[in-house]
Order: C-alpha cells, then sequence, then structure tokens
C-alpha cells in the first residue's frame, strides 16, 4: 500500500466565513490568527500552492490593544509613490485613528508569502471598525 501526501486542487476547497472580533485583543496575536486562516493553515488539507483559506471579518477593528513601551509613538509606516522624495511616514498612533482597517491589511499582509497567490489571500479579509458588518448573509449560510 503506497502512503503519499494528497495535495488539494483550488476546485475542491470549501471555504468558510469566519468572524473575529477585535475588541480588546493583543494586535499582533489577531493578526496573526487572521493569517493563519487566510493561508488555509489551519486545515488538514493545506496546500502550499493553493489557496486553501478561509474569508475572514474582523469586527471592533479600531477596539485592539497595543503592547510594548511607546510602541504607538515609535513605531512608524512608510509609503512610497515611486517619485524623488516622496517618501509618506506615519506613527502607529496616527494610522491607528484614522484608519485601523488599513493597518490591519498592511499587517496581515506582511504575514503572507511576497506571491501572486497573497494577493488573491488578502482579498478575502474584510476589516470593519464597528460590530456591523455586511456579510451577515454569508456567515450565517456557512457558504
Amino acid at each position: 500500500m503506497e502512503k503519499f501526501t494528497k495535495s488539494i486542487k483550488k476546485e475542491e476547497v470549501k471555504r468558510e466565513w469566519i468572524v473575529l472580533d477585535a475588541e480588546g485583543q493583543t494586535f499582533g496575536r489577531i493578526v496573526t490568527q487572521v493569517a493563519t486562516l487566510l493561508r488555509g493553515k489551519h486545515k488538514p488539507y493545506y496546500t502550499p500552492h493553493v489557496d486553501c483559506g478561509d474569508y475572514v471579518i474582523v469586527i471592533n477593528a479600531e477596539k485592539a490593544v497595543f503592547n510594548g513601551n511607546n510602541k504607538m509613538e515609535n513605531k512608524k509606516y512608510h509609503r512610497h509613490s515611486g517619485y524623488f522624495g516622496s517618501v509618506k511616514t506615519e506613527t502607529l498612533e496616527k494610522l491607528f485613528q484614522s484608519n485601523p482597517e488599513k493597518l490591519f491589511k498592511v499587517a496581515t499582509r506582511g504575514m503572507l508569502p511576497k506571491t501572486n497567490l497573497a494577493r488573491e489571500m488578502l482579498k478575502k479579509l474584510k476589516v470593519y471598525k464597528g460590530a456591523e458588518h455586511p456579510h451577515t448573509a454569508q456567515v450565517n449560510s456557512g457558504k
């Protein structure tokens, strides 16, 4: 009897909708959990070259907690348009207050592989400031 590991095809993947509440949770811990769910590493049939992850909805994004001494003032996020002298820098505190959804996506993107497959995985992440989200039909039906 041969023993081999079965690789799953993208047509065979069963996706679920998972809702995570960020209220009172440490930011880094919840982003790590989101990245694991997006990749599909929690499933027994995980295949690295196939997008077998689930859809993830993060609610109450503005209520996440940060640990660390002066992290809010010292941690900086940079972006660059490609033109000379166009580097823009924001502190964690300013980015978290103005756009926590973007902060979750940037942090999650850093934990995913740097490939086209990761861009597809990131599209399955939905982040919302409040407790309301427009995906109740998908979550309730389990599709």
